[in-house]
């Protein structure tokens, strides 16, 4: 499955009848959910076909109004709220602290999901069933089988996700470099640095959240000193929106050029397999980590690696930083994460501790294939904040900057 997502243009008359039917799509979720609660309290079990016959009646009895949405549109509310139960009983399976389902407050339920049917796409247009014709900027080809269009709200703005099924021949093909197929790269995420990579080359941590971090915090204030349920509240409220969806696309741009980057230069890309989870536990780095995004720039790559038939290599981290890349030995003494330099016990090389543990992602993603000649040569991510990393006791090749 492909997605692509285009911003939409609803008039004044067609958006409030998305609007509307958002509200009526969250008065569902909510009764479906208090049903589900209810029937719990007394002992009885439902099933996720209980709840969708249940659609049924509250059209007839409860809601009239439920009649002007699309029938399929309903039962992907009920698709959506068994899909959140079976997520946190999986989290719950693995151990976690869980609560329970909360119910949607006003203006918190901002997809209206078409489901196979219901919708014509047609020239700079979309028709919903129920709804109306909505303008659209198709800005690229859509190819494959259309089999579903979720219409979403962010802000005041508007945006149509047009789910594909591509068939493998029809895969969008990025534009790579020649004789790159063969190279392969070890690539080290941080904190200090956003990433390192084998080839001695590092991109800065863009730290977007710390930039806008004043501006954000100060129409926090202003909202808060508004007078609930007015319009000047609901502008400050517009522009915190606004903000947040800034911050988003600054970073969602961000790992887009910089994954593409790496997938046009490599045919195999080593990665670490990070639990993020484990490590937002250290409050004094979670909020950094948060802001870096690792998992979006990986999941990027993920998916242009698999589009560009290049290989994604996710390795085991234990031991990356305290291994020496050179001999192989593990560290005698452990590294801490103040100390930038990692020195070996036995070859007594020092390295750069970000290019060490590049070196050994490669390493481990590498083992038991072939050619040895894969390895990465620098000078191959012309970014605009890629620099040299150099190694202090062992010359590395330079790097150079475009």
């Amino acid at each position: 499955m492909r997605n692509y997502k285009f911003r939409i243009y609803p008039n004044k008359v067609v958006e409030a009848e998305l609007n509307r039917q958002l509200d009526l799509c969250r008065w569902t979720y909510n009764r479906l959910l208090e049903e589900l609660n209810k029937a719990k309290e007394e002992g009885r079990k439902l099933k996720r076909y209980d709840t969708q016959k249940l659609l049924v009646k509250l059209k007839e009895e409860d809601k009239p109004e439920l009649k002007n949405v699309y029938s399929k549109t309903l039962q992907m509310v009920n698709q959506q709220l068994w899909n959140n139960i079976h997520t946190l009983a999986g989290r719950k399976k693995k151990g976690y602290k869980i609560g329970k389902l909360r119910f949607k407050g006003y203006d918190l339920f901002k997809t209206v999901f078409y489901n196979q049917s219901g919708f014509i796409i047609g020239n700079k247009k979309i028709i919903l069933s129920k709804v109306g014709k909505i303008k659209a900027e198709f800005h690229r080809e859509i190819k494959g089988n259309i089999k579903g269009i979720t219409i979403s709200k962010r802000s005041n703005k508007w945006y149509a996700c047009i789910q594909v099924e591509n068939p493998k021949q029809e895969r969008k093909q990025i534009k790579l470099k020649p004789n790159t197929s063969q190279k392969a790269v070890g690539i080290d995420v941080g904190l200090n640095h956003f990433l390192v990579d084998s080839g001695n080359n590092y991109v800065e941590n863009p730290r977007f959240l710390q930039k806008t971090a004043d501006k954000i915090a100060a129409i926090q204030r202003q909202l808060a000193k508004k007078k609930k349920d007015s319009k000047r509240r609901q502008k400050a409220k517009l522009r915190l929106n606004n903000a947040y969806e800034h911050l988003q696309n600054q970073r969602k741009d961000f790992a887009h050029k910089l994954s593409t980057e790496y997938v046009k230069n490599y045919g195999i890309i080593a990665v670490e397999n990070l639990n993020i989870q484990g490590m937002v536990r250290n409050n004094r780095l979670s909020k950094s980590i948060y802001d870096a995004a690792w998992n979006l720039f990986i999941s990027y790559l993920s998916y242009k690696a698999e589009s560009a038939g290049r290989i994604l290599v996710k390795v085991d981290p234990k031991d990356t930083t305290q291994r020496c890349s050179v001999c192989g030995q593990k560290n005698t003494e452990h590294l801490q994460l103040s100390q930038r330099i990692f020195k070996c016990s036995y070859c007594k090389i020092e390295l750069d501790r970000d290019i060490n543990a590049s070196r050994n992602i490669l390493i481990k993603a590498l083992s038991g294939r072939e050619p040895a000649s894969m390895l990465a040569e620098p000078g191959h991510i012309p970014l605009r904040k890629q620099r040299q990393v150099q190694t202090l006791k062992r010359e590395a090749p330079s790097v150079r900057v475009e």
